[in-house]
């Protein structure tokens, strides 16, 4: 295996045999090295491998910004994330994951503590992904000596439903603000509290984090089947008449039409999850 390029003293790229750029890292593995030169392969200690190309060279910048040891924490968290949530994360996770940790402990180090303001929201409509972001914490604290604030964890968590979504942070954002407002009309309109550990409380929240994501893209379920909105405005009067305040809310604040469709999903959870069953 030989260099390819040389990030830095502890990272290189390397092509496989099928010509693909991988991202190699190691204390010292390019001292006094230069392109076309053979890998020390006792020195490997991590191997990247990134699909995307855009990635890969965003990747390398970072690298050769910021300390090793930081991009190893990153991976552990990610690797871990993977594993506890069971689901595949967008490979930009590297970079933004990374480079968040990055400016956090800058902060921290300067005194600079920013308040995460969907903290509460982040807790509830994230749940696992927030679990995850807690224990991101404590990796950083074992590896890298540094204590960040429960804020933090909330920061780490939406970078990871990021990945899972596939969306980039702003958009996340906003995802979450329009989750919470559904989840308040619901509550409101049945004055009633969720019961938060129930598996139609689990599958209303899916729902709803892929109803926002849909609504916010600007694309929406829509088959022209108005059998089920039917029998839903006919048999389930009080969730019709809760998913018609979502749909007004949705109209006012994002000027954006609800389809039959969106409506009789909403109202096929909501109906679930109030009735507890």
């Amino acid at each position: 295996m030989k260099i390819a390029k040389v990030i830095n003293n502890n990272v290189i790229s390397v092509l496989d045999e099928q010509k693909k750029e991988l991202v190699v890292m190691g204390r010292g593995i390019a001292f006094q090295k230069k392109p076309g030169d053979a890998v020390d392969e006792a020195r490997i200690e991590k191997v990247f491998t990134l699909e995307n190309k855009g990635i890969s060279d965003k990747l390398q910048k970072l690298l050769n910004d910021i300390p090793m040891e930081y991009m190893t924490v990153s991976e552990e968290i990610i690797n871990h994330a993977k594993v506890k949530l069971g689901r595949k994360l967008n490979d930009n996770i590297y970079i933004s994951l990374t480079d968040h940790i990055h400016f956090a402990i800058e902060r921290q180090q300067k005194g600079v503590n920013i308040t995460n303001a969907l903290l509460w929201e982040i807790k509830r409509i994230y749940k696992d992904e927030y679990a995850v972001g807690k224990e991101a914490l404590q990796m950083i604290q074992q590896k890298l000596g540094i204590n960040l604030p429960e804020d933090e964890a909330g920061f780490l968590a939406m970078h990871i439903v990021n990945a899972e979504l596939n969306e980039e942070i702003p958009n996340v954002v906003n995802i979450t603000k329009l989750v919470q407002d559904v989840l308040n009309i619901v509550k409101y309109h049945f004055r009633v509290e969720l019961d938060e550990e129930s598996l139609n409380y689990f599958r209303f929240l899916t729902h709803l984090k892929f109803f926002a994501q849909r609504l916010l893209n600007g694309t929406s379920m829509d088959r022209a089947d108005d059998f089920l909105y039917d029998l839903i405005k006919d048999k389930h009067k009080e969730v019709f008449e809760c998913t018609q305040k979502i749909k007004a809310f949705v109209e006012s604040e994002y000027k954006r039409e609800l389809t039959k469709e969106e409506m009789a999903y909403l109202a096929l959870h909501i109906e679930r999850v109030v009735n507890r069953k």
